[in-house]
């Protein structure tokens, strides 16, 4: 026998990141009916059909919960869709799966700006493992970035951050660079006495490859003390924050507007003094009529609103969305 919904299911909100997926069901009144977590969402890594199977078992947990067996829409914000040519191979596969009868795909960026606006105007910048910036208007045109890393133009990021100081400590040891105590305090993370030495453990792997992000926080806290190589390497960062988001502004000719610009992700939500200062100082010269803040709300509730927007709920909807995940 078929699951039939109590309550019109309007949207299934789907914000898969590299390291977990949230999902949730979502009446067109803004009702949240259920939710479901469940694991990264990597294409790159598995393959598309692997990502989607592994995509289904938190929908299919989250339909069973709400009752329904299928949505009006289904609004994906995912990881690794960089691409608008990527979003649109997704949403062709997330359309063959028939959880909905229209599918959108928008990279996960868009759910934390979505998150932190009561309506689709404003940019993000997402600084976690890797850095990207995105902006869109309530009439559909949006700003973007390929966000591909270094042959897109990229700098910073979580793994960025932690391999410029690790560069800037290695010189600094052998004498190629000016001193800095990133030499004795990366390798001190991990209870090394010398930057060889932990060159040595990462190359043999002795130290995991994947610990390399625990080193940003250490760089952020020897910056707070003083050191002027980890200071410079912030302040780096928060030149390359503004200057995504002063051009996305510029090219959604926001510039001259009263214009959220929001900051999400890991290091951006971490309150790093120096850097959020840093932030706003140049923003404030170089976008003054910008309104910086921090977006700590749950990025499905971002896929969730943008969901609702496709279906033209209203603000009364969006409200009651909002309500469950800020409660």
């Amino acid at each position: 026998m078929g699951l039939t919904s109590p309550v019109p299911a309007g949207v299934l909100a789907i914000d898969a990141g590299n390291s977990k997926t949230d999902v949730a069901v979502v009446t067109a009144a803004g009702e949240v009916l259920a939710t479901a977590r469940g694991g990264g969402f990597r294409p790159p890594v598995v393959g598309v059909a692997a990502a989607l199977d592994a995509l289904a078992d938190p929908v299919g947990r989250a339909f069973a919960d709400a009752g329904v067996t299928s949505v009006a829409h289904v609004s994906a914000c995912l990881a690794n869709a960089d691409l608008p040519v990527e979003e649109e191979r997704l949403a062709a596969a997330l359309e063959a799966r028939g959880w909905g009868t229209s599918v959108e795909v928008r990279n996960d960026t868009f759910a934390i700006l979505r998150a932190g606006v009561a309506e689709p105007r404003g940019v993000a910048v997402v600084c976690g493992a890797g850095i990207n910036c995105v902006g869109m208007r309530p009439d559909g045109r949006t700003a973007r970035f390929p966000a591909l890393g270094r042959i897109s133009g990229d700098w910073g990021g979580g793994w960025g951050l932690a391999e410029e100081a690790l560069w800037h400590a290695a010189r600094a040891e052998d004498g190629r660079g000016g001193s800095t105590a990133l030499a004795r305090s990366l390798p001190g993370h991990f209870g090394l006495p010398t930057m060889y030495a932990l060159i040595e453990a990462l190359h043999l792997e002795q130290v995991d490859h994947d610990r390399r992000h625990e080193l940003t926080p250490v760089l952020f806290a020897t910056a707070a003390e003083g050191d002027p190589v980890a200071r410079a390497i912030v302040a780096r960062l928060a030149e390359e924050v503004t200057a995504m988001a002063t051009v996305a502004l510029t090219r959604l000719d926001l510039l001259g507007e009263e214009t959220p610009v929001l900051l999400g992700g890991s290091v951006l939500t971490a309150g790093h003094a120096l850097l959020d200062d840093g932030i706003r100082d140049l923003l404030a010269t170089r976008a003054p009529k910008a309104g910086v803040h921090v977006v700590t709300a749950s990025p499905v509730l971002g896929a969730a609103l943008l969901g609702l927007d496709r279906l033209g709920a209203d603000m009364r909807a969006q409200e009651r969305a909002r309500a469950y995940w800020e409660r």
